[in-house]
This record gives structure tokens, sequence and C-alpha cells, in this order.
């Protein structure tokens, strides 16, 4: 057990490296990453769909890039937006890495690319741990998912710079309970911004998009205590993941030093153009 929480140190740390150059580089050519997590079904990719719409009528350079398992919907559905967008398909790799997101944006972004929404692999354990050279880090909810959600994921939660709760328009319809959401996020991440949003009804829609350039244009972003407990700066994530991302994704970590950055034929890349 022992090897094991070594060898995922060393990866997280070598992560780290690789995301803090991906970080300088795209933002000596003005490119702001945007990273959003969440659960299956969380609606994030309808919502990214309407930002990106968003900032495309008002002449805002953006990017979608987006990771799956298998299949190319999410890709599909994003392009109608007009922006360019990639898929990636990892072919059951739970989540994405500094150095694969590098390799696959090198020669697809557009120089001029104002903002790169990273729709991440749909899972709140394996990708939280993973810093991806982001200048935003976004988790959002559903209604549907319980008030008890960033309790039982804190290192998403408590990572996270923002928090946005998706499909409001049925929240009454299914007892959401936004007080006891509000207080479990708090207990989790204190002082970070929650949103409330509905792709179907508009509610909320744009604030992803404002909070995106603001974080672009050097504006401070919030800095959760998960991350100013590790080594003193917000791009340091969660070396020590909960016993869910060990028993999730220990078959990244075998004894042989298994290469984690996953340089293998199972990921492929499907570029949708405008």
């Amino acid at each position: 057990m022992c090897r094991v929480v070594d060898l995922r140190q060393a990866v997280l740390a070598k992560n780290d490296v690789a995301a803090q150059v991906l970080r300088t580089e795209l933002t000596a050519r003005g490119t702001t990453v945007v990273n959003l997590l969440s659960s299956p079904g969380s609606g994030k990719t309808a919502l990214l769909e309407r930002e990106l719409l968003l900032a495309r009528e008002r002449g805002v350079a953006v990017a979608a890039l987006t990771a799956d398992l298998a299949t190319e919907n999410d890709a599909v559905r994003l392009a109608r937006s007009g922006v360019p967008v990639k898929q990636v398909l990892t072919d059951g790799l739970c989540h994405l890495e500094a150095a694969m997101l590098g390799r696959h944006l090198d020669g697809w972004l557009p120089e001029d690319t104002r903002l790169l929404f990273v729709e991440n692999v749909g899972n709140l354990v394996c990708p939280a741990g993973y810093d991806l050279g982001e200048s935003l880090r976004v988790v959002l909810a559903s209604v549907t998912e319980g008030e008890d959600k960033p309790l039982k994921y804190p290192t998403a939660f408590g990572l996270a710079q923002l928090v946005v709760v998706t499909k409001t328009d049925i929240a009454r319809a299914v007892e959401f309970d936004e007080a006891a959401f509000r207080a479990n996020v708090e207990q989790v991440n204190p002082g970070v911004e929650i949103v409330l949003t509905s792709a179907r009804a508009g509610d909320g829609l744009g604030v992803l998009l404002d909070r995106a350039l603001a974080a672009g244009s050097g504006a401070g972003t919030h800095t959760p205590v998960m991350a100013r407990q590790q080594h003193g700066h917000s791009h340091e994530h969660d070396h020590d993941h909960d016993h869910e991302h060990e028993r999730d994704h220990d078959h990244g970590h075998d004894e042989g030093g298994h290469d984690h950055e996953h340089e293998h034929p199972h990921v492929h890349t499907v570029a949708q153009t405008r």
C-alpha cells in the first residue's frame, strides 16, 4: 500500500509540473483554460453549449475540448455552437492529465483562442486530483444528484473555484434543498461562489462565461482552503485522494510502474470544425 501511495504522489507531482508548464504557455498566448468537472448526466454539456453560443455572440474567441470514455456525442452537440471543438476518446481512462491535454492542443487550438473550456470525463473521483493547467476550476452538480454530493466528494468540491448547480428548472419537482446544499459546500470549501443555472430556462446563463473571462483578465479567483493547505498555492491539488480514488484508479498504479501519461493507442481524437 505504501508503494502505491508513493507512486501516486510521484505521478501527481509530475502532472503538477506539466500543468504549470502548460498554464504558463497558454497564458503567454492569452488563452485561459476552464476545467469543468461533474458526474455523468449533470447537464454539463447542455450548459456549455449555451455558454459557447453566448461567447460567439459576444465575439469572444472560444474553443472546447471534451473527453469521454466512448462516443463522440458531446462533441457533435458542442460543435453546433460553431466554435472549434475537439473530442478525446479515452477508451476507459477516467480522467484527463496535463501532458495528455497539451498533446491534443498542439496543432489544433487556434492561436487567437481567448477561452478554452475543457469538459472533463464525467466523474467526480479520478479527475479531482489532476491539474490541467486551468485558471478556473468549476464543479457542476444537478439538483437531481442530492444535497450531500459535496460531502461525498470532498476533493472535487473542496478544490473548486466555482460551483455551478444545474437543472434548477426542476428543483421544486425533485425537492432540492438549496440551503442544505449550500451548507454542505461551505463545509468543504468555505467562501466558494455557488451559481444556480438552468440551460433549458436560461437562468444563470452567462455567469460561467463572465467568471471565465474575469479569471483570464487577472481578476482574483477563489482560493480553496484545501488548496492553501497543500504547498501554499491554488494549483496544487490533493495528492492524498480519498479512498474512492484509490479503489477506482489503482489500475493505473501497478507495481510495474505503469506510465501514467497514458501514451497508448486507446486515446483517440476527433476534431469537429466550424
